[in-house]
């Protein structure tokens, strides 16, 4: 006679559904308390005393401790964790033999949850909770961005956008240019505002000082190029007309090159560049070779000078500043070039000025300084 089984169990239904029994969750081991000793890897040195505390703390809690030792709780610093392996016999170096000795054995555990999961449950640990255990700690690099978190004035007077600004060679003043059609003039000395420029007839489309701080040039979308006299804040005769279109950049001839009346480049939206004698007002020649908005032009002071100039043509051309020859034409760009930078920006804008604040009292003599920083500089390149 066969052996009936009994039937399975029914599961027991709860308001129309089965009712699955739960699991009962694991037990979870208790972590030990022990005994750990902080150290610096640098130099090996305690970084407090021997502290007792259980193998489960957080790695949070390990760098608050260790940031609490070391009296660094204002401005606390992150810590990388590890506990060097005691190293076995088969481990150690073999004097006799180099080449037998294991290179991949690892030799320190790191601690990147808590002690008791990363160490004290590890295969490779060898350490009991009734071992003072002695973790190093690495200092990690930290990047902070301070916020700027005061403002030292704010400078009010202009009636609409402010569409480009300049600071002097000498850091003393600065120059605005607006949608209103002004350009303002601010003593950062005193943080005030010191002259009004009124003469375009357009937006104020760009700005740039001469290198001794005697004029400052004014491009607007009228077409026309000012000078002015930063001192008494007034123009220096009539606008200087030629451009169809807008000005987009000027540039003054370094000082060390005519530091007695230095020219100055326009660049427009017509495609062309003109340099202008600035001390006729008077057109000396034009650079034509564009065949779209030229959208800036820099001055360098290689030699006698040179042009460069980039515009919405993909180009950028490289000119001989006497008499405008054509000298390199750059082609490999896809889109509008809209900036240049040239390594000698800062020592040409700055002019024969340095952190001293003095000024030369000549002409030759501020030749003779713009020519010293060109050669230093020209030197480490």
């Amino acid at each position: 006679m066969a052996t009936l089984l009994p039937p399975p169990k029914r599961v027991k239904l709860t308001h129309g559904t089965a009712q699955i029994p739960e699991k009962k969750p694991e037990p979870v081991e208790p972590a030990p308390t022990i005994v750990v000793q902080f150290v610096a890897e640098d130099t090996g040195t305690p970084l407090g005393p021997a502290v007792n505390l259980p193998a489960d703390l957080g790695r949070e809690a390990l760098e608050a401790l260790v940031n609490s030792l070391s009296g660094s709780d204002e401005d606390p610093v992150p810590f990388a964790f590890h506990v060097p392996l005691p190293q076995s016999d088969s481990q150690k170096p073999d004097k006799k033999s180099p080449s037998r000795t294991p290179t991949n054995a690892p030799t320190r555990l790191a601690v990147t949850t808590n002690i008791f999961t990363d160490v004290l449950k590890n295969p490779l640990n060898t350490y009991t909770p009734e071992d003072i255990l002695t973790i190093h700690c690495t200092p990690q690099a930290v990047f902070r961005v301070r916020p700027a978190t005061r403002c030292s004035s704010t400078l009010t007077g202009h009636s609409s956008p402010i569409l480009c600004a300049s600071f002097s060679p000498t850091g003393r003043l600065m120059a605005t240019g607006s949608g209103d059609t002004t350009a303002r003039l601010w003593n950062l000395d005193t943080e005030t505002p010191s002259h009004t420029l009124s003469g375009h007839r357009g937006w104020v489309l760009c700005v740039e000082w001469e290198a001794r701080e005697r004029l400052l040039a004014t491009g607007g979308h009228d077409g026309h190029v000012r000078l002015w006299e930063p001192i008494k804040g007034v123009a220096v005769g009539d606008a200087m007309k030629g451009h169809s279109k807008w000005i987009t950049s000027l540039a003054w001839e370094p000082i060390h090159i005519n530091p007695a009346n230095p020219r100055l480049a326009s660049s427009s939206k017509d495609g062309t560049v003109r340099v202008w004698d600035t001390s006729t007002r008077r057109l000396d020649y034009v650079l034509g070779g564009h065949t779209a908005s030229v959208n800036v032009v820099r001055w360098g002071g290689t030699g006698d000078g040179v042009l460069y100039t980039a515009g919405s043509d993909r180009v950028i051309r490289v000119w001989d500043a006497n008499g405008g020859k054509l000298l390199h034409t750059l082609k490999d760009h896809a889109h509008w070039v809209t900036t240049l930078a040239l390594s000698t920006d800062f020592v040409l804008r700055t002019g024969p000025f340095d952190h001293t604040s003095k000024r030369p009292s000549s002409d030759e003599e501020g030749m003779t300084s713009s020519s010293e920083d060109q050669t230093t500089l020209n030197y480490l390149d």
